[in-house]
């Protein structure tokens, strides 16, 4: 007798097993080749500094408090409102392939090395800021944007009167079904934008992270507690204060709250895309000849290193992530904190928890950890995890909540194991693979802080003003994290998980 085939809602379980188990593997093997030591004479007597920072803040002692405060919200409403703007212009062209990879490649580009860019350029001038943010953000809010009116029901546009033209009719039909969830998600990227702002603030531009870097450096413990504490309450308080009918009066005040900057030099900005960006060999007239061993020796020695490192980082981040967000997510999940007045107690402690996490910005923790505890690629890991883990476990336990379970069900460890852990595997994984081309960009721009990822050859091509090396090494980095993009799809394709993509893993 014939054994039966396999049914199909049993091989994705086999595969997701499979694909789980090799990225488990290849981290722990990418952690033996990986650097994680700590080198700081007493890591634990700095922690508890800025632990006592944090119980013990002085808004005092940081000069200009009010205007860093002003001046991050203000670039994060410019960036952001440009970026949606642009990007429901391009969501309209996003069935065209060079709008999909206009997009793909604008949105692979760290904010920072944006940043960086437009610095040569602009200088200190709030153009720079604006754009660091409203480009990439273009890019992603264009594939968002597109894929909610492609999900709106198109019996609407079938009914409207023959004759009707294509602007009302995507008002009236798609825009006006998706509008909720437009709203909804640009929401979710204003929070992302003011992350965005105050890393900014680590390239020299005047917001919350020039403060904090400042007194860091000088270990300020107090005044980096009270600056900490204060991007909280901001992202924490965001529902409060912005509210739809104050909108309007946001998005005109924040151009003026910019600030002026140094002015811009337009003969600097000629010089840098016509001249300073041209390969050295092109520029100097040595030709196509001289373009292939300049090219090899930077490949060579700076761009297969910060390729090897970056991709070692990152997938040692990528499964930590995934660990904590399995052992996270039920700190949110009623199925473990219960609904009586304890249980929503520690829910509320919980959410608390992760709300910190996945609002600081990865950038930030792996600043902070770094003066902790050294350089290696330890704070760099630890800081990837926390905050990506802290997103995902918030969505996972939310997802969690949806859960019906039987009135004989197990409790404790057994309820987690054999109940809720299976039923919100998928949609983890999911989301796991959806933020790793997120883990990827952002470990390429840790390597500002010293860590010998891609960031770390950008940043030093960038002080010794070899720009044309450090385009050529921000293109790789881009091509890297669409590579990491494309092979997440389709192991969600693989795995059958597209359909439990939530876009706030954005």
């Amino acid at each position: 007798m014939s054994s039966a085939p396999p049914s199909r809602d049993r091989m994705p379980f086999s595969a997701t097993r499979r694909v789980s188990l090799a990225l488990v593997v290849l981290a722990a093997f990418c952690l033996l080749l990986g650097d994680f030591e700590i080198s700081t004479h007493d890591p634990w007597q700095e922690l508890g500094r800025l632990a006592l920072g944090l119980v013990r803040p002085d808004f005092g002692a940081v000069d200009a408090l009010g205007e860093a405060l002003l001046r991050t919200v203000a670039f994060a409403f410019v960036g952001v409102g440009v970026g949606a703007a642009a990007g429901l212009l391009l969501a309209l062209g996003f069935h065209r392939l060079w709008v999909r990879t206009g997009c793909a490649f604008i949105r692979a580009i760290h904010e920072l090395f944006w940043a960086l860019i437009f610095l040569q350029s602009f200088g200190l001038h709030p153009l720079t800021g604006v754009l660091a943010i409203a480009i990439p953000y273009a890019g992603i809010f264009a594939k968002v944007y597109a894929e909610i009116l492609d999900e709106t029901d198109p019996s609407p546009g079938r009914a409207l009167p023959r004759g009707t033209g294509r602007l009302s009719a995507l008002l009236y039909a798609r825009i006006s079904q998706a509008w909720p969830h437009l709203v909804s998600y640009t929401a979710y990227r204003l929070e992302c934008g003011l992350r965005s702002s105050a890393v900014l603030g680590f390239v020299g531009m005047p917001t919350l992270g020039f403060h904090l870097a400042s007194h860091f450096a000088q270990g300020h413990y107090a005044a980096v507690g009270a600056l900490l504490l204060l991007f909280y309450a901001l992202i924490a308080s965001l529902r409060l204060w912005v509210r739809p009918r104050l909108l309007p009066f946001y998005l005109l005040a924040a151009p003026f709250c910019l600030g002026t900057g140094l002015p811009i030099l337009w003969s600097n900005v000629s010089r840098f895309f016509t001249r300073d960006i041209v390969p050295a060999p092109l520029r100097n007239g040595e030709g196509l000849e001289g373009l292939g061993p300049w090219l090899g020796d930077l490949l060579l020695h700076q761009a297969l290193p910060g390729i090897w490192n970056t991709l070692l980082l990152s997938q040692i981040a990528l499964v930590l992530t995934g660990l904590l967000a399995m052992a996270l997510f039920p700190l949110i999940s009623h199925h473990f904190t219960g609904r009586h007045l304890t249980g929503r107690l520690g829910g509320g402690l919980g959410h608390g928890v992760l709300v910190v996490l996945r609002s600081t910005p990865e950038y930030l923790l792996a600043f902070i950890l770094l003066q902790l505890w050294g350089p290696s690629m330890l704070p760099a890991v630890v800081a990837l995890a926390l905050h990506n883990g802290g997103i995902i476990a918030h969505l996972v336990g939310r997802r969690s909540n949806e859960i019906v379970l039987r009135p004989d069900a197990p409790r404790g460890l057994d309820r987690y194991t054999y109940e809720v852990a299976p039923r919100v595997y998928g949609p983890f994984l999911a989301l796991l693979f959806y933020r790793w081309e997120i883990i990827m960009r952002e470990t390429a721009i840790l390597g500002i802080l010293g860590i010998a990822t891609l960031g770390f050859y950008v940043d030093s091509a960038i002080q010794e003003i070899r720009f044309d090396r450090a385009l050529v090494l921000i293109l790789i980095t881009a091509a890297l994290n669409i590579g990491v993009d494309i092979l997440a799809r389709r192991l969600r394709g693989y795995l059958r998980l597209r359909h439990t993509i939530n876009r706030q893993s954005c």
